[in-house]
């Protein structure tokens, strides 16, 4: 067993697993370059342009970040505290677009202009999928790139309407080049979705055979938001990210995915960067929020008729809910740790996951089930937190300044954006459902009680074979009455989608575990516990349904709690403190030793009258 750490070793083994394995001269790096201040002339567009030069200045150029996705997830983890629409900016910038062109061009030195403006930030990048007239609208692609052979480049074009763009390139007065899945057709011949590099403005504005809608908002997450169609585009040959796809010189084309299944999980496998770095944005807004609400709970006094003085943290529904919320950042934590490895891997042995994978009812489970499960944990579990740090820090859990709703409205809006989370999860539940075998469910071990943070794990795994095992029940009987898959699964989806919910909660406490195996801070041992035990709290309906638990198992889990947080509330110092961003990433009154007399300050006053 390893020595336990003083506290001054003990915070900085927690500032190793907050920060995971980035070397202290890029962490600095990256925190002069947000702590710069944006200024506040020009256009929204222009701003978070100017942010994303700065980025481009003070970091190893972009492309190498690629080769290192623990770096890749601290740059994001620190700009969603910073500025969410940043974040948002910089997730697509970064992992999508450049991302794009690093990962399936198969000329990357046609491109080296704009990678090379893209990675300094003299142009901002967009990606382009969604489609607006249709559900699931990256499953039928209708924006079409025409291969002209007399020219040989491709011919871009909006078919209809319905078939417009979705995206933030609003930002006419900067240069923008977009990445666009578009259907490729070779003489005549529906090829598959491929993505296409193609530039939206350039400082003078729009550029030829591109329309812009007017603008729409979005109040969760202010970015400019435009429909976009392609009116007869050119694009030049090396613009078509072909991933070892071929057009001979009398029109053959040939392609190594062997169907258009394997051809779109090809093209947006690029997608795993992003649910590989979600769970550390998630992970980062979820500590904040705590640690912010936290601090306000120690500091705001209550008038109520229970306990006239004390403060809100004496409660035992605010200590619930708070360290709570910090047990499931540490939570998160350590999925983020688990999902930017699984990336590095995925990096290392690309395409590896194509072997026999089942299209499903997306295509995001078939590119990577464990990222795609992490994705929609990560941001369901951050918007949970988020409104309710929002909730408990009363009035000033609404205000802008101290971030809250930021945190809330970026994941609450990701919940759908970024491969939508509840397809996602109905998805993962049928794979599992596909793959049960029989068997007897795993047992918890004797001894283990909801006080030790092996407990949830352990229940966990039984949990989900039960489900599993009561779905493919369900499914069998459905399968003797019809085979259309609509009839099949219409009436299981939501059983599935609260399978594949699960699953992904116990890949996150099989995380956890593992975290604490390996991190010698005895401090983190109730944190996990708790986390277990709030879990199973939300989970009481679903694990009594099944008999995982019974009644009495459910009741005693508040007693549980309240035993967890008496062992916390002494280390909130510790916890806290290795768990904040700096003040000048944060800038919130609700972080400040003082947050009222931080809030005076940052207010200006005018007296009526005065002459």
């Amino acid at each position: 067993m390893p020595s336990t750490p003083q506290p001054a070793a003990a915070h900085e083994a927690l500032r190793r697993l907050v920060d995971g394995p980035c070397d202290p001269s890029y962490l600095s790096a990256l925190h002069k370059a947000l702590a710069a201040d944006p200024g506040t002339d020009g256009d929204r567009g222009a701003r978070l342009l100017r942010r994303l030069r700065t980025l481009g200045e003070e970091l190893p150029p972009a492309r190498r970040l690629f080769d290192d996705p623990a770096r890749l997830a601290a740059l994001h983890g620190w700009t969603v505290v910073a500025d969410p629409a940043l974040c948002l900016t910089a997730l697509v910038h970064y992992l999508l677009c450049l991302g794009s062109m690093s990962q399936l061009s198969d000329d990357p030195a046609a491109l080296e202009t704009r990678m090379a403006a893209l990675e300094s930030g003299r142009a901002k990048g967009v990606y382009l999928i969604t489609e607006v007239g249709q559900a699931n609208s990256h499953l039928a692609t209708a924006t079409r790139a025409e291969f002209d052979a007399e020219r040989g480049d491709f011919v871009l074009r909006t078919p209809d309407p319905g078939a417009a763009k979705f995206c933030s390139a609003g930002s006419r007065s900067v240069p923008q080049t977009g990445v666009v899945l578009a259907r490729l057709f070779v003489s005549g011949a529906d090829r598959g979705v491929f993505a296409f590099v193609a530039d939206i403005t350039d400082e003078h504005g729009l550029l030829p055979g591109v329309e812009m809608s007017s603008g729409l908002d979005m109040g969760a997450l202010p970015l400019d938001y435009v429909h976009i169609r392609f009116r007869d585009v050119r694009l030049p040959f090396a613009h078509w990210l072909s991933d070892g796809a071929r057009i001979g010189g009398d029109g053959t084309f040939r392609d190594p995915a062997a169907s258009p299944g394997l051809r779109l999980q090809r093209t947006l496998r690029v997608g795993q960067g992003l649910w590989a770095t979600m769970p550390s944005v998630a992970a980062a807004t979820c500590r904040q929020s705590a640690v912010q609400a936290l601090n306000h709970a120690r500091q705001r006094r209550t008038q109520g008729g229970l306990a006239p003085g004390a403060p809100l943290l004496g409660y035992r529904s605010q200590q619930r809910a708070l360290l709570g919320a910090l047990a499931d950042g540490f939570a998160l934590t350590c999925a983020a740790r688990r999902a930017t490895a699984l990336w590095a891997e995925s990096l290392a042995a690309p395409g590896a996951q194509e072997a026999g994978a089942d299209l499903g009812f997306t295509p995001w489970v078939a590119v990577s089930a464990p990222l795609a499960a992490y994705k929609a944990l990560a941001v369901r579990t951050a918007a949970r937190v988020a409104a309710e740090c929002q909730r408990r820090c009363g009035f000033s859990g609404h205000l802008a300044v101290n971030g809250l709703a930021g945190h809330h409205g970026f994941h609450h809006a990701f919940d759908t954006a970024g491969g939508d989370s509840q397809l996602i999860l109905y998805d993962v539940g049928r794979t599992l459902v596909d793959r049960h075998v029989p068997a007897p469910a795993p047992d918890v071990p004797d001894g283990l009680t909801p006080l030790s943070p092996l407990w949830w794990p352990a229940l966990a795994r039984r949990h989900e074979h039960l489900l599993a095992e009561h779905l493919r029940d369900r499914l069998d009987l459905r399968a003797e009455e019809t085979s259309d898959p609509l009839d099949l699964w219409n009436p299981l989806l939501e059983d599935a989608g609260l399978l594949g919910e699960l699953h992904a909660a116990r890949l996150m406490a099989d995380d956890v575990a593992h975290t604490l195996a390996h991190t010698p801070v005895p401090e983190l041992s109730p944190l996990a516990a708790l986390h277990g035990v709030t879990t199973a709290r939300r989970w009481s309906g679903s694990l009594l349904a099944r008999g995982t638990l019974r009644p009495g198992d459910i009741d005693a889990l508040a007693t549980a709690a309240d035993r967890l947080c008496d062992e916390l509330l002494p280390q909130l110092p510790l916890l806290t403190d290795a768990f904040a961003f700096p003040d000048d990433i944060v800038s919130a009154p609700l972080a400040a030793a003082d947050h009222n007399a931080a809030m005076e300050a940052a207010l200006t006053w005018t007296t009526g009258g005065a002459a």
